[in-house]
């Protein structure tokens, strides 16, 4: 497993994609998508939001073939748990 701190490019793809997120999130946190997946092009500021990620992905993907995707869960901190609780952010 790569750690962000030991690979900068990573650290610096999950910031850009959590500032398109800050700029998306009145649009996107909305009741309906509340716990839904939103899968964000960074380069492009597209986005695809779904339940499934795979699927939401390859929505995306179809549409810029070369980007490289991240993705976050709508009104939460963090996409997937292990064992624990989802904690929304504090602005839902």
């Amino acid at each position: 497993m790569t750690s962000t701190a030991a690979n900068p490019a990573l650290s610096e793809l999950g910031e850009q994609a959590n500032r398109l997120y800050e700029r998306l999130r009145g649009q996107v946190e909305t009741p309906e998508n509340i716990g839904k997946l939103i899968v964000l092009d960074v380069e492009s500021g597209d986005y695809e939001i779904g339940a499934n990620g795979v699927e939401t992905s390859r929505r995306l993907q179809a549409r810029h073939p070369d980007s490289t995707l991240y993705a976050l869960r709508v009104g939460y901190k963090a996409v997937e748990t292990l064992g624990g609780i989802r904690e929304r952010t504090t602005n839902v």
